[in-house]
């Protein structure tokens, strides 16, 4: 589902902001613009190690085209700090035609910071957080993007920027889940190549529900907020909104899962 559902789902106080939001731009109320580029999402899997996943995609190798949004969430000016949402869709994770979608946002890595969103300027500053645990191998765990430690330029968190910046270098990050006992462990290396296209002026739909895996979803309570400011968004804005697309070219042959003397060797899955 994609917030298309049951309009009375959620609190009333976050539907009445959220169509008051979109009325008044004549846009979405969250994420009114973004940029898709294509990646490519490297697991190592977890052959021969203790610690398994108990999720099938996460101990396998192996290797997913994902179509990447980055946008800013309140649509804020560029020169303003905002919370960066980094949504994700890893084409065919669960087998042909079943695709894992992630939604993540700019936060902190510690125990509580991590479930709550923080503004940036810079969308390289920082982890990226789910915010809500989701439920990975029977376990409550929180997702979480982590900029490699030999990303160090400085990048702006608005479309224009982004593009920018992908254009010269691709992106890296690790993808990442820990329980609050647990420290971060990493499951992935995702690489972002440079957009196609300029920024969309609509957001894409992503469908958590129906793109979920067996034993990796998020909570339902998750999805009632969701489910609440996306339907309200909508009606207030009257656009058509898209599903996100399946899948983008990939970018060129980059390795996520190799090391390439960055530092990030360190934090390999």
């Amino acid at each position: 589902m994609n917030g298309d559902g049951d309009t009375t789902a959620g609190p009333a106080w976050l539907r009445a902001l959220a169509g008051g939001v979109a009325r008044r731009r004549r846009a979405p109320a969250l994420h009114p613009r973004g940029l898709l580029c294509p990646g490519v999402l490297e697991f190592p899997g977890t052959t021969g190690s203790e610690h398994r996943w108990d999720v099938p995609r996460l101990d396998e190798p192996g290797r997913c085209a994902v179509t990447v949004r980055w946008s800013r969430s309140l649509g804020l000016s560029p020169g303003l700090p905002d919370a960066i949402g980094l949504g994700l869709r890893v084409i065919d994770a669960g087998g042909p035609g079943r695709h894992l979608d992630l939604l993540l946002t700019t936060s902190r890595p510690g125990r509580l910071p991590r479930h709550v969103p923080v503004m940036r300027r810079d969308a390289l500053a920082g982890p990226y957080t789910s915010l809500l645990a989701h439920r990975v191998g029977g376990r409550d765990r929180v997702l979480a993007a982590i900029p490699r430690e030999g990303e160090r330029r400085r990048v702006p968190g608005d479309p224009a920027a982004l593009r920018a910046a992908l254009c010269e270098a691709p992106v890296r990050m690790l993808l990442c889940a820990a329980a609050a006992d647990e420290p971060w462990r990493g499951f992935g290396w995702l690489t972002i190549g440079p957009p196609r296209g300029g920024p969309t002026g609509a957001t894409p739909g992503f469908d958590l529900r129906g793109n979920s895996l067996p034993g990796l979803g998020p909570p339902e309570r998750f999805l009632r907020f969701r489910d609440a400011a996306y339907t309200a968004s909508r009606a207030g804005h009257g656009l058509v909104v898209d599903e996100a697309p399946a899948g983008l070219p990939a970018p060129g042959p980059t390795d996520p899962g190799r090391g390439d003397g960055s530092g990030a060797d360190r934090h390999r899955p």
